[in-house]
């Protein structure tokens, strides 16, 4: 018996099944609501916006016969008990990062970010044209949820440190906060790996809880007050070079709408995909230079820590590849992986080189 069916008959399931009976005569009357809990408290920059504007998007395109309520971290479940939230019926849909469900599933990485992976355009490029959502799909139906990209951060800094690095050698017991496969990483790499949910950051890092942490970019980490802590940024990390935030829909709650309806919630997840990502294009820069104004030094990693983060990531990687799910997404990711970057760095990457050289950016 495999999850999905499993969760029908469990208890669970039975939950899942009266939360839609219940549901019926909302939709008789044509208008329902649907709960969302989320990984992030209200006002989180890039993340809970997402969030808003996915819930708008659904309601207004609906002409309110979709409603969705927003549940922040915290309000209805924990921020990292959304999926289970979801996957068993308590809640109708949530919206959160799928790395921090490595638990369920290490493949569901490949759905946020990996390290030394795509960034934001290639992993549209392998989502909706490569078969990546159709493996998002396979991959969540296992926890009866069906999945949607629904934001994204574009790269993410290598974080906020209270000391320099210098060399790999000063990673070696550091405390630090980072989810997913690049926590696993650094933790490779001698660190006391913090998996800190975003709205309790600020607080690990100014007790001394954490000796770093980082979090989605210049623009949503100002908002968070890290440079109130300390001086030291670096500005490119291994981990994230594009963070997809997702939207999960219990199975039969999703299956329970019309076909305009599913439509609209695809289309909002995509329009949320791209408005997402140009806010945090658009404002790190600004954000960066604010930053700086404040004392904030930026940095670079040397590259023998880049190094150290590549061979590490490496291992990660093989270490999954005897599941046979992550390896079959693992090698559609780096085959799509490979077609983008070979045009990008002989179309993008030349013209971008030769465009800052000319106009002297």
């Amino acid at each position: 018996m495999d999850r999905r069916s499993f969760l029908k008959t469990s208890a669970l399931g039975g939950t899942a099944a009266a939360a839609t009976s219940l549901a019926a005569p909302a939709i008789a009357q044509g208008k329902r609501t649907l709960t969302m809990v989320t990984s992030v408290p209200d006002g989180f920059a890039i993340f809970d916006d997402a969030a808003v504007l996915l819930a708008q998007y659904i309601t207004d395109m609906s002409d309110g016969q979709l409603t969705v309520d927003k549940k922040p971290a915290g309000a209805m479940v924990g921020a990292f008990e959304v999926f289970d939230a979801v996957s068993s019926g308590q809640a109708d849909m949530y919206h959160s990062c799928e790395y921090y469900f490595l638990n369920q599933h290490p493949a569901l990485a490949f759905f946020t970010a990996i390290p030394f992976g795509m960034t934001a355009q290639e992993q549209a490029n392998w989502y909706y044209h490569r078969g990546g959502q159709d493996l998002h799909d396979e991959l969540s139906s296992m926890f009866n949820l069906k999945p949607f990209l629904a934001g994204q951060t574009a790269m993410q800094p290598g974080g906020w440190f209270n000391n320099e690095i210098t060399s790999a050698e000063d990673l070696q017991g550091l405390r630090f906060r980072m989810p997913g496969q690049g926590g696993q990483v650094l933790g490779r790499l001698g660190v006391s790996v913090q998996n800190v949910p975003g709205g309790e950051i600020y607080q690990a890092l100014s007790s001394g809880a954490i000796d770093g942490a980082e979090w989605i970019g210049p623009y949503a980490d100002e908002r968070l007050g890290f440079q109130e802590i300390t001086d030291i940024y670096y500005a490119s990390g291994f981990h994230e070079p594009g963070s997809a935030l997702s939207m999960a829909m219990n199975l039969e709650v999703w299956e329970s709408l019309t076909p305009a309806q599913q439509k609209i919630v695809d289309v909002a997840t995509r329009a949320v995909f791209m408005t997402n990502l140009s806010l945090s294009l658009a404002e790190n820069g600004a954000a960066l230079a604010r930053l700086q104004d404040q004392g904030v030094t930026v940095r670079q990693f040397p590259e023998d820590v880049w190094d150290a983060f590549g061979r590490a990531s490496a291992e990660v990687t093989e270490e999954n590849m005897g599941d046979p799910i992550y390896k079959k997404i693992a090698d559609s990711y780096f085959a799509s992986l490979e077609e983008s970057a070979s045009w990008y760095e002989q179309a993008d990457g030349e013209y971008m080189r030769q465009r800052n050289r000319v106009i002297g950016l």
